[in-house]
């Protein structure tokens, strides 16, 4: 992914928006390189002008303030313009060395303030911040659109395109002329100038809409979560859980009564323990509603017209859909195929769904519950299911996995295992917030290889989900090491209470130290092509691989150790684990398939198609796929969905399951070579891990792999299709 891709996607995935119109936004003019530079005792007292001094250039967030955010961002577009603006008039013939070479050093100050405000607005934003970011977004479009429409840059990066075969290039050179000329092509560069111009005021009003998008969406999370006055309404949940409800109210200055803040996504961890139907219904709805009640937090109409723009966006660079637009360089490369791919998918899982749903209609009708299975009576009935076919109680669970043992005994152990690194946990490096922790990254000779942040616990500024970026890029040709970081929305736990994780979640760390890995392990000369920076349905192969050692045997034996008696988990209890590893198999894929195709059906709108109702569109998108079962409601709704309409996964959210084949498929390498041993470890490193975007990404995976990857291990592996027999996981 080009350099220039990176900073519009960061700055999409973290930019939120206050309630600024629109229209102001748009009529802000577009910094250029003749704005005037920022003065000399601004640039001395804001600490985003120089290099960073931290080890490896980590931010100094101490001396940070929000008003340093602005000025550095202003004035980081105009340098990097008039750096731009300097290649593009160099009287001399354009070679690689005078036009890629500064390109890619170009935008400095840009990449420290932008990397360090998307990684704040993330994870801990402020209404000052959101209202920088809403007057920010469209300038950053325009930005972009200023050096990617830039016709006399376009044509020297074309004239070394179309020599690029005599030039004697190495071949992380030549991946990157011919990434970055396709790119620009893609980004509208041989456009005519009225298209061009139209292009400009369109990329200018998505990011202002997709901004207010993330920003309603974190308002209307905000102000969704389920408020009892009653703790019987809350009867059935662990009394951790029940004491971060009473905290998280008193955090509100509700004291007295008791919250529980909604997660991202449409099901909620505590409809599992909540006795009271009602409080139940309550709470789900809470969720699936969130962003639906009318008034400024409502987003469907800022969806609805997203959906529009993007469809006319993908016509003017002479696309049908948007989606043909966006996959035309990922691996899947058409939508029909990633459908086709996710359509395959619908039968073995929505099948696998009924039948765990007729289990679940059972046991409520022995219970002489009175009712047919609803969305929010699903996560209660289906943990009791699993009780009583596997004996297995999440709360028996949870204490196994205490926070801190399952980072340091679990992720870090099984890095050290296939990678030989050593983590050391630094107090000297500032943070952008209290619970951020920071370790030091040591390579498997002892040499300091790079940063990790981890921000665990959920807040109310802090964006919903799960996710890795970086601080730092890696790249040899800037001589900058990788500060990478992880963040999660865990439960919080109260004051002197341990933080216990659910199964999933440990799941979710060990996916995130995924992206982690790629990122650490990037050993690339440009910083364009440097670690996590490929294709969406690449990106996170890495990470959905690394979920597979939080089963491994050796490294789950490491960490599940009881926080209280500090004995390991019972070889009874393990085996309980293993034996309903594929229980309710068939709901986790459904919900994913069925967000996937709803990301597909927004971003298959031609663009002469009449606006669309969310709800409406919603419904006919997951009848025609076969796929709107009401007792699973897909993993987002089009108003909640922050994957495709602020992070950059738009006609992208196959990814997921896409690479769920990858990592599947990847895993049953190490199987047949020996499993977890450093040499195969080493050798997924150096083909993999450390080569970014330096090759064309579907070869890369096939020189590793030795063969194009199959589906197979992915329907079994995922509970769709049964094993081989002596093949079990």
């Amino acid at each position: 992914m080009p350099r220039l891709r990176l900073l519009v996607i960061a700055t999409s995935i973290a930019m939120a928006a206050c309630s600024q119109s629109s229209n102001d936004n748009q009529s802000t003019p577009a910094p250029t390189a003749s704005a005037p530079a920022a003065s000399a005792s601004t640039a001395q007292a804001n600490p985003f002008f120089a290099a960073s001094t931290l080890p490896f250039q980590a931010p100094p967030f101490d001396k940070i303030h929000e008003g340093d955010y602005q000025p550095a961002i202003e004035e980081g577009m105009r340098q990097h313009l008039a750096e731009i603006e300097k290649i593009a008039d160099n009287p001399e013939s354009p070679t690689f060395d005078n036009t890629f070479i500064p390109m890619e050093k170009s935008g400095a100050l840009l990449d420290r303030a932008m990397l360090a405000f998307d990684t704040v607005t993330g994870a801990n934003t402020s209404d000052a911040l959101q209202k920088v970011q809403e007057t920010e977004a469209p300038r950053l479009a325009a930005h972009r659109d200023a050096i990617y429409l830039n016709d006399k840059l376009f044509q020297r990066v074309e004239a070394i395109y179309n020599q690029r075969d005599t030039l004697k290039l190495d071949p992380e050179s030549l991946r990157l002329v011919e990434v970055t000329y396709k790119d620009f092509v893609h980004n509208g560069a041989k456009l005519s100038a009225d298209d061009k111009a139209r292009l400009k005021d369109l990329n200018k009003e998505e990011s202002t809409l997709s901004t207010q998008f993330t920003n309603k969406l974190l308002a209307a999370t905000k102000a969704g979560a389920l408020t009892v006055d009653d703790a019987a309404k809350l009867k059935g949940l662990p009394e951790g859980d029940l004491a971060a409800a009473a905290q998280a109210a008193k955090d509100r200055k509700l004291d007295g009564k008791w919250t529980l803040p909604l997660q991202n996504t449409t099901q909620q961890p505590a409809l599992k323990d909540l006795d009271d139907r009602a409080t139940r219904e309550a709470l789900f709805k809470a969720s699936w509603d969130r962003a639906e009640h009318g008034g400024d937090n409502d987003t469907r109409a800022t969806i609805e017209r997203i959906a529009q723009i993007r469809a006319e966006q993908a016509k003017l660079l002479g696309y049908p859909t948007f989606a043909a637009w966006k996959l035309e360089d990922q691996m899947a490369k058409t939508p029909e195929r990633a459908i086709d791919f996710m359509q395959n998918l619908v039968p073995a899982a929505t099948a696998r769904a009924g039948k765990e749903a007729a289990d679940i209609q059972q046991v409520i009708d022995q219970q002489h519950g009175g009712f047919k299975l609803a969305a929010w009576d699903w996560q209660r009935y289906a943990e009791q299911v699993r009780k009583a076919k596997y004996d297995l109680d999440e709360n028996q669970i949870k204490p196994y996995f205490e926070l801190d043992n399952v980072l340091q005994n679990g992720v870090f152990y099984a890095a050290n295992q296939l990678y030989g690194l050593t983590f050391k946990e630094r107090h000297d490096i500032p943070v952008w917030q209290p619970d951020v922790r920071v370790f030091e990254v040591f390579d498997k000779d002892g040499t300091s290889m790079a940063l990790f942040y981890c921000d665990y616990f959920k807040r109310d500024n802090k964006g919903g989900g799960a996710w890795m970026s970086n601080l730092v890029e890696q790249s040899t040709l800037l001589g900058t090491k990788p500060v990478v970081f992880n963040v999660a929305n865990f439960t919080k736990p109260a004051p002197g209470q341990p933080a216990l994780l659910s199964f999933d979640d440990v799941i979710t760390m060990f996916h995130e130290f995924g992206h982690a890995l790629h990122g650490m392990f990037a050993d690339t000369k440009y910083p364009s092509l440097s670690g996590a920076n490929t294709a969406r349905d690449f990106v996170e192969f890495p990470s959905q691989f690394n979920e597979h050692w939080a089963t491994n045997p050796k490294v789950f034996a490491h960490y599940a150790i009881n926080y209280k008696t500090h004995e390991p988990m019972p070889q009874a209890l393990v085996d309980k684990i293993k034996q309903a590893r594929h229980f309710n198999s068939g709901y986790d894929m459904t919900e994913l398939v069925a967000a996937a195709l709803l990301d597909m059906g927004w971003h298959t709108l031609p663009a002469d198609a009449p606006k669309k109702d969310a709800d409406k569109f919603e419904m006919d998108v997951l009848t025609k796929d076969k796929i709107n079962l009401s007792y699973v409601p897909p993993r987002y709704r089009s108003s909640y969905f922050q994957h495709i309409w602020g992070n950059g996964y738009a006609a992208g959210y196959y990814a997921y399951l896409w690479t769920q084949m990858l990592a599947d498929d990847g895993f049953e390498w190490f199987k047949e070579n020996g499993g977890m041993t450093r040499a195969n470890g080493d050798r997924f490193r150096k083909m993999v891990l450390s080569r970014g975007n330096t090759e064309d990404l579907a070869e890369m995976y096939k020189a590793w792999r030795g063969k194009e990857p199959s589906v197979e291990p992915m329907l079994i592996d995922r509970g769709l299709k049964d094993a081989p027999e002596g093949n079990e996981k």
